[in-house]
């Protein structure tokens, strides 16, 4: 009997846990419950990006980036991009610059995010990093999400504190915490992992130049949910009709909204429900939207159909590091819209939603290496990289 072709794709599902633990021990310990220090998490850790990269995406207008002072009590945050000469002129204390998304710019970067995919994609933020001089920080604060802090080159000590005093300092473009009372405080050296759950108050200073890496998680309130919820139910109303009052009595005091008009409104609204599947489909859709800032880049001179599958088949494909894939219930969603899969594709979208990458797709059926040729044409898939010989 002649073998099945199956999808072959980068493993991602076996990631493990950066540290001495497995994955499922992480999840049950800490997630959401109490912080963790992990030392040498990861041994002999290169930073994916050097202090000229993270520089010099910071002054890129494609990149998100900020910079934050201190000034004794005073801080000051602005929002880049920046110019070289301006980064070059850094103070020699008291200065961060961020940077987001590194993960979209830097193979290494979306490498370094990848050992986290033992957390779902869709809840999977960005990993970002802050290049710090001594004494750099962005303050005391909290976030409403999971966050693991990898330290890379140099050093920084982390304060964490329990405490439910979520004052802020007024008048800032910054939530910084108007009192920090430390519990716990290590210093963490390249290698060296903190996991901190949502709403635990955090204060990191650097003690030298240093870069700390940050995998952020999203979080989205209740609130966020459902009101894109109802935008997403508002886009598809059909009710046909309009407010008519034929029996429209003298209005007695004109400033008074009519009962009447008052009943209809109630009646429409009885008539706005969610239908089997909205539920998915819109989850799909809100987890796979790409951010405001994110666009893609199509190959300048594209290859046809039959040399892009030669291509695909030898050398695989893999998914643009801007690009969301998610799946479920036999669904797919990339980028904030549904995607139709044909027969015998799905096996095959599943995996590249989750390792991100199909080693090739020999044996794939035709449907597949046609929807990967247009997303390849539209920059949101490219091919693997050449195997040498």
């Amino acid at each position: 009997m002649a073998r099945k072709d199956t999808p072959r794709g980068g493993g991602a599902g076996a990631a493990r846990f950066p540290g001495p633990m497995d994955a499922a021990t992480f999840l049950r310990r800490h997630w959401q419950k109490r912080p963790l220090l992990v030392r040498g998490a990861f041994p002999a850790f290169a930073d994916p990006l050097g202090v000229d990269e993270v520089l010099s995406l910071a002054a890129s207008p494609d990149a998100e980036s900020r910079i934050v002072r201190r000034d004794g009590p005073h801080w000051s945050v602005e929002h880049g991009p920046f110019t070289r000469s301006r980064l070059a002129r850094r103070p020699r204390r008291d200065w961060t610059v961020l940077v987001q998304d590194t993960n979209h710019f830097s193979a290494r970067a979306a490498a370094l995010l990848a050992r986290f995919a033992f957390v779902p994609h869709a809840r999977v933020d960005d990993l970002m990093v802050s290049y710090a001089v001594p004494g750099g920080t962005v303050g005391p604060h909290v976030d409403s999400y999971d966050v693991f802090l990898i330290q890379g080159k140099g050093r920084r000590r982390w304060q964490v504190s329990r405490s439910r005093d979520l004052a802020f300092v007024p008048g800032l473009d910054l939530r910084i915490l108007a009192r920090f009372e430390p519990e716990e405080e290590w210093v963490l050296e390249a290698g060296d992992m903190l996991y901190l759950p949502p709403e635990v108050a955090h204060y990191g200073i650097a003690e030298s130049e240093c870069l700390t890496w940050s995998v952020g998680f999203r979080a989205p309130s209740d609130q966020e949910l459902a009101a894109g919820f109802l935008d997403y139910l508002g886009e598809r109303l059909a009710l046909a009709g309009r407010y008519a009052d034929p029996g429209l009595a003298p209005a007695r005091s004109p400033g008074r909204i009519p009962d009447a008009l008052v009943a209809h409104v109630a009646r429409l609204l009885a008539q706005v429900r969610a239908r089997p599947g909205d539920a998915l489909d819109f989850a799909g859709r809100f987890f796979t939207e790409p951010k405001a800032h994110v666009y893609f880049d199509p190959p300048p001179r594209p290859l046809s159909p039959a040399r892009f599958t030669a291509a695909a088949r030898r050398r695989g494909i893999r998914l643009d590091a801007r690009a969301r894939l998610l799946h479920a219930r036999g669904r797919f969603f990339l980028n904030g819209e549904p995607v139709e899969a044909a027969r015998g594709c799905a096996p095959w979208l599943r995996r590249l939603a989750d390792s991100r990458t199909l080693r090739s797709i020999a044996g794939a059926p035709a449907a597949l290496a046609d929807l990967a040729h247009r997303w390849y044409r539209e920059g949101v898939l490219h091919l693997g990289e050449e195997t040498k010989a």
